[in-house]
């Protein structure tokens, strides 16, 4: 699959706080709603994973904020590999506004597990295919 993939939404009223810009928890449901769309733009639809035996659980985010988003601002989501692992794997995501500017970016690391309670296993097949290499959007910590 492509190094960067991006998935487009527009801010909803539901989503702003008081302060008129969009609440930090919604940022993970950006990045969640962002992530199922880059698996089935790789061929893996949220059918496959109910039907499958393996789910990828969120284990870890960071995040980073540089600029607040407002209700009806169209943005994209990009997402892309930061590594890639035995069982777990690390995806970044930055919100960019129109033009590019980068509201907020994270990092996410995903254990794959076995939906039988078997624990962590190693990333499937058709997983690592729609992974592809490493391209990671954030910078390493210095």
């Amino acid at each position: 699959m492509a190094a960067e993939f991006e998935f487009p939404l527009q801010v909803r009223y539901v989503e702003v706080d008081a302060q008129g810009v969009v609440f930090n928890g919604w940022y993970l449901t950006y990045f969640d709603e962002a992530f199922t769309a880059f698996l089935n733009a790789g061929g893996i639809s949220v059918q496959d994973l109910a039907d499958g035996d393996w789910d990828a659980q969120l284990v870890h985010t960071e995040i980073d904020w540089s600029a607040g988003l407002r209700w009806q601002e169209d943005v994209a989501v990009a997402v892309s590999t930061a590594r890639i692992g035995r069982t777990s794997f690390a995806l970044d995501f930055e919100v960019r506004r129109k033009g590019g500017e980068v509201s907020c970016s994270a990092r996410t690391v995903y254990v794959v597990v076995g939906k039988d309670g078997s624990g962590s296993r190693p990333i499937p097949p058709e997983l690592a295919a729609v992974l592809g290499s490493p391209a990671p959007l954030r910078q390493a910590p210095a």
